[in-house]
């Protein structure tokens, strides 16, 4: 059993053990009593009896799919092992039927998951060393993308020194894209022998990812009295121009200060549009990341949806190891990883999300029973 299916597990036990917890409360005199006492308490247990009913469905698979195991390991007869190997199949089958629907039930789909993402990725801390990461880390999600059938568009790229990346902004279409990548915010560190170095010593550098949902027209509107546009000549390595013509553009939206930059194109509209698009993105963030204020005391005790300031992942490459310090997950196959591989990662999170809200909401329920 892989990391991701114990930690579900883990997860779905605790919420099991206090169904039972709540089902012995409500059967109490004194509960039966205070009615409104009784009303929050049978509305936590029914939100849970879902989940567990599920939580027992799959308890019983996962035996039987244990048992049909052994048989086909320890028969003699063609026959009945065959028989017992087309059971594992379809228990295999009911059991990755029931986890989905245990995965919905925890967390229904948010309605940003289905969106466009922005992903924004800036080389933090390490000079060189850190704009190369920056490159391996687009790359990686390039690379994860195919695999999706996304599409990645560049809206924006500043390139550092040896082929890295100060700064690189990107819209990634396709389905769920939002909902699989949004957990992708926060300092990536990296952990290796720099190609600068001639000493062979390991050098710690950052790089801060941000994925931010696609705005559309409908939910954010600019007007233009709120933003100054300035147009100038496109610059290259070393600040030479390289337009003749003034196609560059930079947008500020005066209310927030936000500034965004375009001149990976020779249109000056086409840039606009780019810088537009990627300005509507970070003030939806913006407005998101309010509303996520009034949750903040949860938000620290889940995963780390978007926080730009904390470290989530160290990909350290003397250990070929990747951890993601959230969900304390360790893979040993870190060139795997990097070349888009990942599924295990994201799976894992949106798992420890899931079952991380359900259980913070009924230890909310709890705490406010009167």
């Amino acid at each position: 059993m892989n990391n991701k299916s114990i930690a579900l597990l883990d997860k779905l036990q605790e919420l099991s053990r206090r169904h039972q917890e709540l089902a012995e409360q409500l059967a109490d005199p004194v509960v039966l009593k205070n009615k409104n006492k009784y009303i929050t308490l049978n509305r936590e247990y029914s939100e849970l009896s879902g989940v567990v009913e599920l939580y027992n469905q799959l308890k019983k698979k996962l035996n039987e799919l244990a048992g049909a195991r052994e048989l086909a390991g320890t028969e003699s007869d063609p026959d009945l092992q065959r028989m017992a190997e087309n059971e594992i199949e379809e228990l295999k089958r009911e059991i990755a039927d029931l986890k989905a629907g245990i995965k919905q039930v925890l967390d229904p789909p948010d309605p940003f998951d289905a969106k466009n993402a922005i992903l924004e990725i800036r080389a933090g801390t390490g000079g060189a060393e850190a704009g190369l990461f920056a490159a391996d880390l687009f790359r990686m999600y390039s690379r994860y993308a195919e695999t999706q059938g996304w599409k990645v568009e560049i809206l924006s790229r500043s390139l550092g020194e040896l082929d890295g990346l100060k700064e690189v902004i990107a819209l990634i279409s396709g389905r769920q894209v939002y909902g699989k990548l949004r957990y992708e915010s926060g300092v990536h560190r990296v952990q290796r022998i720099p190609v600068t170095e001639a000493g062979g010593r390991i050098h710690t550098s950052a790089v801060t990812v941000a994925v931010l949902p696609e705005a559309e027209d409908v939910e954010i509107e600019i007007d233009p009295a709120d933003i100054r546009i300035d147009v100038y000549r496109s610059s290259g390595p070393g600040g030479q121009s390289v337009n003749t013509t003034d196609s560059a553009v930079r947008i500020t939206h005066l209310e927030t200060g936000l500034v965004v930059t375009c001149q990976d194109e020779k249109s000056q509209h086409k840039n606009k549009s780019k810088a537009l698009k990627i300005l509507k993105s970070r003030l939806l963030d913006r407005a998101l990341q309010k509303q996520q204020e009034k949750i903040a005391m949860e938000r620290r005790q889940m995963v780390s949806t978007g926080d730009r300031s904390a470290k989530i992942r160290t990909y350290n490459y003397p250990q070929n190891r990747v951890s993601d310090h959230r969900i304390n997950l360790t893979l040993h196959k870190l060139n795997q990883i990097l070349e888009g591989n990942l599924d295990e990662f994201i799976s894992a999170l949106q798992t420890h999300c899931a079952a991380a809200k359900i259980s913070m909401k009924s230890k909310n329920s709890s705490n406010h029973v009167p």
